[in-house]
């Protein structure tokens, strides 16, 4: 059962065969490990990852490394933490474009319109419709907040 590649998928495995082609170590590494979670997916999940879901593999792959490198800043490990920075700059790089804060305001209008949400119990619809606009984009913890405070805000 052979399907078509994702786009990012294939500009993943060319951007290793570049990094090979260069002897970038330290990226080829980070780019294997990606490859690596994607492949681990496919094999776990039985299916050929589309775009979006490669996006939302990255993505959290990057709120591990912000996680890691944090610890490692509190713990004084400068080494382990430029490490990190690295390995998110690189998995940052095949992400969409970050959506801008008015942006981001938009959407939640949108969706808060779209789902007729009034109150904080609707939060999951409005998150749910948000979601696959927003994922990789945008911080969803930092969404999630902005959400809830219009909500809350919101006239009864």
């Amino acid at each position: 059962m052979v399907t078509e590649m994702g786009s990012l998928k294939a500009r993943l495995q060319e951007e290793v065969k570049a990094a090979m082609r260069a002897k970038d170590k330290a990226r080829l590494g980070v780019l294997r490990m990606i490859m690596a979670t994607l492949k681990q997916f496919e094999v776990d999940t039985r299916e050929s990852l589309e775009d979006a879901q490669i996006i939302a593999l990255l993505d959290k792959m990057m709120k591990q490394r912000r996680e890691a490198l944090e610890q490692y800043e509190a713990a004084g490990r400068e080494d382990l933490a430029e490490k990190e920075r690295f390995e998110l700059d690189v998995i940052q790089s095949y992400m969409p474009t970050p959506l801008s804060e008015a942006e981001i305001e938009q959407l939640i209008k949108e969706a808060i319109a779209q789902s007729q949400a009034v109150t904080i119990k609707d939060m999951g619809k409005v998150m749910g419709i948000l979601k696959p606009r927003i994922q990789g984009r945008a911080d969803m913890a930092v969404v999630s907040a902005k959400v809830k405070s219009q909500l809350t805000t919101a006239p009864s």
